[in-house]
């Protein structure tokens, strides 16, 4: 974007001096051009009567019956004016008739330069009505958006009053054109050499226009000294730019294509055509379209010091088309360098050699074209089109015809009445197709040729003589009848073309095939030309619907429209868009999204007889299978922009594919998300992340090491430019190897970082830019204080110079230079560390709006051929106007039209048009909501939350240019009303975030941010976790969970032996105050809350004691029958009570979930899903004074009864996990704040996973998710061995397909499977104990830098 942004004045300059003719003077190029023209200079379809005649019809006058009216009025009806010269036309106006209630309210213009050959001036592309009068006096002037060179003008009513008939006064403005013009015949051509030789050029222009009925010929070829040469080639109607190395070459290597553009260009029209060379880049200008690329090595500099004009003598050897390779048409004002070519050709100029018939004007073939426009066209012509002789025997139709379309009727006939039957030629899959229907005999089918709906133009041929059926196109016949039975012979007494006209004609025609939409010339019936012109005089046959002398056909593909990569094809009215090579999808793939079914280009692994069975149930259940594909194509989602915004959707931490910029540029990628309770980290990884070992070698080379990033440049500048920290760990571990300085003071090592290649550094990690330290120098720390490293000191023993690297304009780091690695008994080791940002600056980005009257704005929009547009809002208000821009007639807006509904309104100038979405439920509940709009040239669409999408088809040939000029108002209008109440935050316009804080920071009424978050985002903090409102964020604190993650969603669990023991002493806790670290402790002695899982094969066993000062205790056990018990000693001078649970068989090694509540004395206990269990107790309610809790073995049980002590000693072996005694959580504070609260560990405990991790039910949306499970490190990027998650729905989906599958056949199958453990098993490039047994490398323990669970998953 960058690159094309710095040329886009060039390009500008380029275009405009192409139209330097057309706009130079300005209303200079505007004078009349009618008004005085001799009568015979008007021509016109037909005249209701002589003082009705075309001569009549000029602008404001009176003469006559006061202006031109036809004799029927219908749409076949035109006026034409012949100017006299090719001119220059720049606007028209049109009047009524004088006096009448006759005049136009629209019509079309068409130009020509030879009064044959029509070609309809289109406004914007594909818009050709322009609007006419409202009465018969007013004049209404239409300036043509590009100047026209014609010398015929011809109008063709579209409507007219509908209380009056077509009448009209015209006047055309101008000014004179004057060109050099030259014809070639494909034989001819002039070669022009420079005298004297020109210098090596870095700066090149060619410019000229064309006009040709081939499709294929080389326009011009210049070439000079180093005999590398330029040509300019047509190819199936596109223009090709092609550079070569060597005379004649013809090789792959030699010949480079190194662009194409344009389309249709064989259609006898001018195209201008503009080259401009600038050092190693070209832009390349057909007609309106430019296009700029990149110039290979090797061809970037020119010392052309000769052109062929019109053709390459040498061509021909290399196998070009056409007739010898050269061009056949003409050739207008060919300039190089501003030297006209064809001037000095006609002069006769001694430079210039002329080869061949050259003409100078322009000497064009009359091929008269029709066009079928649509499925009511058709012709009908009798057999004998000619006159005498009389038709021979059978039939013999020629043609030419040119379609986007692949089936469409060409000819029918019926047999003669003798015999009945019928035959079509037609095309069908773009091929041409012949049927020959008989009664009481089997159809007749032939066909030939392929791929014919590729808008080139195709010859056809029908013969039937004397019992020999062929059918030919491109002059290859295709499978023929051969001789058939003479009841075979096919004759005709009239021929239908393209299709058949509406019943009640009169004419018997029958056509089961589609109309024909496209081109027709060159037509022949028995071998004699039919005359289009005679058929629209009414003279032959009739048509309908038809174009004659015109061919209409348009390549909606050029420009491609498909954005990112689309393939565009097309038909003869609209065009199509393949995403499927792209991220992306949308009509015209603007908008990035992605298939469930797809991840980041890898597959997910499945076993082989795993995938067996999966097809075995895909054939079974097939109409399951279509449902699901249904509702996965439903839940197609469009991915995030940060790990923060797949945070706040309800994700956790993994694998996520990361889209930057939305639909600009740059595509998604996997990025590794850490969702921690604090911040939320985006990890991006290079090829080598470990700690790497650099020892002496021969040679005095410094050690270099180059970093290649799994992000490509523009997405790693685009996270770090819009996070709030980023931050790259670098570490160097020596001995007896300096770092940054030698003994002098020179530099030793370096490392490179920034955009790019990165920008020479020589601060180390922990130290600021420039500072030539290290952090222990910037800390005053070093093991000597006169260096600035550790690692400068050269000692002899292990030193280590280590921090972060935190400013952003010097990350990521790119390379890496040691320098004192080469010396003997030199040793060290360095380490960079993955690139780690946090904070999204744009998903916070936000304003609140606290008035109607209060707005923000900014510059114009500019969406001109697509646009989308997100971001999230929140409001109690129940109407208002979120975002407005406003051009002369066109405008966009997006507004909470109602408290369910939001609507996105448009007009480019086809009217109005709207499409909404009702959500069904309040937008007014002070909650966030998102909106996506996305507006293209085929449709417009609207996204609310995660409603299905609404959408707004584009009017078929209508306006598709956006023209905006006012300012973008947010959170109002211009008009200051019906403005919005509320926060608007993440605005995103094409991609690029829209600073709101920034304006609202210098708007009055206007506030920067919103608070408020976890109004909508609290629900997202799970098992008791608090959300706390942050600036710009919310998190949620875990304190009061047994659970920890960053939505307290992950279980803490572990494994104990039958002799492990946490205690923790809940006095101590107390005494010391909470620390938000695993609880507060209890809040009444009259009542207590206890949740847990648990796993084991153990019984008896004990779950957990709780035991008070005064010899109380409560204690959750299994008994020797597999059931639990609750055992409550709340009165010391009493027995235990005992509360026998009836759910049987706990120690079955599955997980069991208890949940026990106790309020007095009446206590509830429930079991996994099972009922609830209700118990009283009767020896008190007050459990007061408690000391201690304990899981597993309890040491001191002195106080305890022998049977209880007997349990006690037993402790439990298995898995506990989530443990939570009212707000306590002992094996929270055990595994991960073991330093800061009061608990006591004896006997293994290790951590682990007892059972699936609980899954967030809060998620809004189908996540492009995977767990991470990481691999080793291959060179040049980190392996990504991950599998994604997605919707619950669709899993649900799934399970219920193969279980239905399953209970068909009698069997069970497995598919999904999902493992997690509490390290991922990394396999990495480490320094080995054997290669450095003084080394103080550390174990790899699970790491803040990477995925933090190890898990699989595999689906369907």
């Amino acid at each position: 974007m960058d690159l094309w942004s710095k040329k886009v004045p060039g390009i500008i300059a380029l275009t405009l001096s192409c139209w330097c003719a057309a706009m130079a003077g300005g209303d200079v190029c505007r004078s009349p051009l009618v008004s005085n023209l001799p009568p015979p200079s008007f021509r016109s379809s037909s005249q209701l009567s002589g003082s009705h005649g075309p001569g009549f019809a000029k602008l404001n006058r009176r003469e006559g019956a006061g202006g031109w009216s036809p004799r029927s009025s219908d749409r076949y009806q035109w006026l034409e004016v012949d100017l006299g010269g090719r001119t220059q036309i720049t606007a028209v106006a049109t009047q009524g008739r004088y006096g009448s209630s006759d005049w136009l309210t629209a019509y079309l213009l068409m130009f020509s330069d030879t009064g044959h050959n029509w070609k309809q001036h289109r406004q914007e592309d594909n818009i050709g009505a322009f609007a006419g009068n409202s009465n018969a006096d007013s004049v209404v002037q239409h300036k043509l958006r590009h100047p026209v060179i014609a010398r015929y003008v011809r109008l063709f009513p579209l409507d007219w009053n509908p209380h009056g008939r077509i009448g009209l006064r015209l006047e055309t403005y101008g000014c004179p054109y004057d060109s050099d013009v030259v014809s070639f015949d494909g034989h001819s051509s002039f070669l022009y050499r420079w005298s004297p030789r020109p210098r090596q050029a870095t700066r090149t222009s060619i410019s000229l226009k064309f006009k040709t009925l081939r499709n294929s010929g080389t326009l011009l070829r210049a070439e000079g000294r180093s005999e590398h040469s330029l040509t300019l080639e047509l190819e199936k109607g596109k223009l090709l730019v092609v550079l070569r190395k060597g005379a004649g070459s013809s090789s792959p290597d030699g010949r480079h294509r190194l662009v194409s553009l344009g389309s249709l260009l064989d259609d006898q029209h001018w195209h201008r055509v503009a080259v401009e060379h600038h050092g190693d880049h070209l832009n390349l200008t057909v007609d309106g379209s430019t296009a700029w690329v990149q110039i290979p090595p090797g061809f970037t500099l020119w010392d052309h010091d000769q052109m062929s004009v019109g053709g390459d003598r040498g061509l021909a050897a290399r196998g070009a088309v056409g007739s010898d390779g050269n061009f056949c048409g003409c050739l207008e004002n060919v300039r190089y360098n501003g030297v006209n070519l064809v001037d000095l050709a006609r002069q006769s100029d001694q430079r210039v050699t002329v080869k061949g018939n050259v003409t100078f004007s322009c000497v064009e073939p009359v091929f008269v074209a029709m066009t079928f426009t649509g499925p009511q066209s058709f012709l009908r012509l009798p057999r004998a089109t000619g006159g005498p002789p009389p038709a021979p025997p059978g039939v013999a139709v020629a043609l030419q015809f040119r379609t986007w379309n692949r089936a469409g009727l060409l000819l029918t006939f019926d047999l003669p009445s003798g015999g009945g039957g019928a035959v079509w030629l037609y095309l069908s899959k773009a091929a041409l197709r012949l049927r020959v229907h008989k009664p009481g005999r089997a159809p007749l089918e032939l066909s030939a040729g392929s791929a014919l709906n590729d808008g080139q133009w195709h010859s056809a041929a029908l013969v039937s003589r004397r019992g020999h059926l062929s059918v030919a196109v491109d002059g290859d016949e295709g499978s023929a009848a051969g001789r058939a039975s003479p009841s075979f012979d096919v004759t005709a007494a009239q021929l239908f073309f393209g299709g058949c006209p509406a019943e009640g004609s009169g004419h018997e025609c029958s056509n089961p095939f589609d109309a024909f939409q496209g081109c027709v010339r060159l037509l022949t019936v028995d071998d004699q030309r039919v005359d289009p012109i005679e058929v629209q005089r009414r003279l032959i046959g009739s048509y309908g619907h038809l174009q004659i002398d015109v061919c209409g056909i348009i390549d909606r593909c050029s420009p491609n429209h498909c954005e990112h990569g689309g393939g565009c094809s097309q038909s003869w009215t609209t065009f199509h868009c393949n995403c499927s090579g792209s991220s992306y999808g949308g009509a015209t793939c603007h908008t990035l999204s992605r298939p469930l079914g797809r991840c980041g280009g890898q597959r997910v692994g499945l076993r082989s007889n795993l995938f067996a069975a999966i097809i075995i149930i895909i054939i079974i259940i097939i109409i399951i299978v279509i449902i699901v594909v249904v509702v996965v194509w439903m839940l197609r989602t469009i991915y995030e922009q940060s790990c923060e915004a797949y945070k706040h959707r309800g994700n956790t931490s993994g694998y996520y594919y990361i889209d930057v910029d939305g639909s600009g540029p740059i595509g998604p990628q996997l990025i590794y998300c850490d969702m921690t309770e604090d911040e939320t980290w985006t990890v991006i990884q290079h090829n080598n992340t470990e700690l790497t070992r650099v020892r002496p070698s021969a040679g005095r080379a410094p050690h270099a090491a180059r970093f290649a990033y799994a992000s490509g440049d523009g997405q790693l500048a685009a996270v770090i430019g819009q996070s709030e920290h980023c931050e790259q760990e670098l570490t160097y571990r020596c001995r007896r190897s300096r770092l940054l300085h030698a003994p002098d003071g020179s530099a030793l090592s370096w490392w490179a970082g920034g955009p790019g290649e990165g920008r020479r550094q020589t601060h180390w990690g922990g130290a600021a830019p420039g500072s030539r330290q290290c952090a222990c120098g910037r800390q005053g720390s070093c093991v000597e204080p006169h260096h600035g490293c550790n690692c400068d000191a050269d000692r002899t023993e292990w030193a280590n110079d280590s921090g972060l690297l935190t400013h952003k304009e010097t990350l990521p780091v790119r390379s890496l230079v040691l320098g004192d690695v080469q010396r003997p008994g030199s040793e060290g080791a360095y380490r960079v560390g993955p690139l780690r940002c946090h904070g999204d600056k744009s998903v916070w980005n936000a304003a609140f709006f606290d008035q109607e009257t209060s707005y923000l704005h900014f510059p114009t929009f500019h969406g001109e051929l697509s646009a989308d547009i997100s971001f999230l809002f929140k409001t109690t208000s129940s109407s208002g106007v979120f975002l407005e821009n406003l051009g002369i007639k066109d405008f966009i807006r997006i507004e909470l039209s109602s408290p369910t509904e939001v609507l996105f309104s448009f007009d480019v100038g086809n009217g109005p048009l709207a499409v909404g979405v009702s959500a069904g439920f309040p937008l007014d509940d002070g909650r966030w909501h998102r909106v996506r709009a996305e507006r293209n040239v085929k449709e417009a669409s609207l996204r609310l939350d995660g409603l299905p999408a609404a959408t707004q088809d584009a009017p078929a040939d209508g306006h598709v240019h956006l023209q905006l000029n006012s300012q973008l108002f947010i959170g109002g209008t211009a008009s200051r009303q019906r403005g919005f109440r509320g926060c608007i935050r993440a605005l995103r316009l094409n991609g690029a975030t829209v600073d709101l804080e920034a304006r609202a920071r210098i708007t009055p009424g206007v506030e920067a941010g919103c608070p408020g978050h976890c109004s909508s985002y609290g629900p997202l903090c799970q098992n008791r976790g608090r959300c706390v409102e942050g600036t710009g964020r919310f998190s949620c604190d875990c304190g009061p969970s047994a659970y920890t993650g960053a939505f307290c969603d992950r279980e803490v669990s572990a494994t104990l032996k039958s002799g492990t023991s946490v205690s923790y002493a809940l006095d101590q806790r107390a005494a010391n105050g909470p620390n938000g670290s695993d609880g507060a402790p209890p809040s009444s002695p009259g009542a207590e809350n206890i949740s847990l899982s648990f796993r084991t094969n153990q019984s008896p066993a004990l779950l957990l004691y709780v035991a008070s000062h005064r010899g109380e205790y409560l204690a959750l056990l299994l008994n020797k029958h597999d059931k639990l018990e609750v055992r409550y000693r709340l009165d010391g001078s009493k027995s235990a009570e005992t509360l026998h649970s009836k759910v049987r068989n706990l120690a079955n090694g599955h997980l069991h979930t208890v949940t026990i509540s106790r309020l007095a004395d009446a206590v509830s206990l429930q079991i996994d899903q099972n009922s609830k269990e209700d118990f009283n107790l009767t020896t008190g309610v007050e459990f007061s004074g408690i000391r201690l809790l304990v899981l597993g073995r309890v040491h001191d049980s002195g106080a305890l009864d022998p049977e209880m002590a007997r349990l006690a000693s037993l402790g439990f072996a298995g898995c506990l996990s989530a443990v939570l005694f009212n707000s306590v959580s002992p094996l929270k504070a055990a595994l991960l704040h073991p330093d800061t609260s009061p608990v006591t560990v004896t006997g293994p405990l290790v951590q682990s996973i007892c059972g699936s991790t609980s899954t967030n039910p809060h998620a809004a949306e189908p996540t492009h998710h995977q767990s991470g499970q990481s691999g080793s490190v291959e060179a040049g990027r980190p392996v990504v061995n991950a599998v994604r998650g997605d919707s619950a729905l669709i899993g649900g989906l799934i399970t219920l397909a193969i279980f239905v599958t399953a209970s068909a056949l009698a069997a069970t199958a497995r598919f999904l499977h999902r493992r997690q453990g509490t390290c991922p098993g990394r396999d990495i490039k480490t320094v080995k104990p054997e290669d450095g047994p003084e080394l103080p490398l550390g174990g790899q323990t699970c790491s803040h830098n990477g995925p933090s669970e190890n898990q699989k998953e595999y689906f369907i």
